[in-house]
């Protein structure tokens, strides 16, 4: 089994990025405004960050904007290597992204909640350059977009991912305890975190130490 790339979500400073880094990661998610969730920093952060990151580590940009041209108009503020998408698209009007930022990487983010989830993720494959599976719900009077600390369900993210054709990349709920079955059970290109891996929502040494021996076991 191909050991996954690590992305690890929530970077809030220069510091942290350098302490995921050193542990092993291989990508940063910076955490642009949201409705709810943990980890939102500002945008001159996200930059500095982005700016600060050596080659090759991606950064990703989590934006909660829907229309391409606020998604746009936020990329440029940032500069980040790839764009994640945490809601859905405004008429998955992914053309105009490309057209406007063809260097930079897409990845829309699915959130795994029933069968419609796997129809969505298949249909938008083709249209991006990754999916991410995540465990939030955007039907809620307030949007959960991530960082829910929960997992979904995997057999889903199994069924997605041997449906598609780009990488995959599994979020909701990781952490040193449960990561090696969801290794197993969904064979994802690569798997994202938060919570799992800090304690008062600070990055903890410890906990990336753990996650990333039982990943790399």
């Amino acid at each position: 089994m191909t050991k996954p790339r690590v992305k690890i979500c929530c970077i809030s400073s220069p510091d942290e990025a350098r302490i995921a880094i050193e542990h092993g990661a291989s990508a940063l998610g910076l955490v642009g405004h949201m409705p709810s969730g943990p980890g939102v920093i500002s945008d001159e952060m996200i930059s500095l960050i982005a700016r600060d990151v050596p080659p090759p580590i991606s950064t990703f940009l989590l934006t909660s904007e829907t229309r391409p041209q606020d998604i746009i108009r936020h990329y440029r503020r940032v500069q980040t290597t790839t764009i994640q998408i945490v809601d859905a698209l405004e008429k998955r009007d992914y053309a105009q992204l490309r057209q406007a930022l063809p260097h930079v990487k897409l990845v829309q983010v699915i959130h795994v909640i029933d069968d419609n989830s796997v129809k969505e993720a298949i249909d938008i494959s083709g249209q991006v350059d990754a999916i991410l599976l995540d465990s939030g719900n955007p039907n809620l009077s307030v949007k959960e977009l991530g960082g829910t600390g929960r997992t979904h369900n995997w057999e889903l993210s199994s069924e997605i991912r041997k449906s598609i054709s780009v990488p995959l990349f599994l979020a909701g709920g990781l952490h040193a305890d449960n990561v090696r079955e969801a290794i197993e059970k969904v064979r994802p290109f690569g798997i994202d975190l938060c919570s799992g891996v800090r304690t008062n929502g600070n990055l903890d040494p410890q906990k990336l130490k753990s996650f990333f021996q039982v990943v790399n076991a």
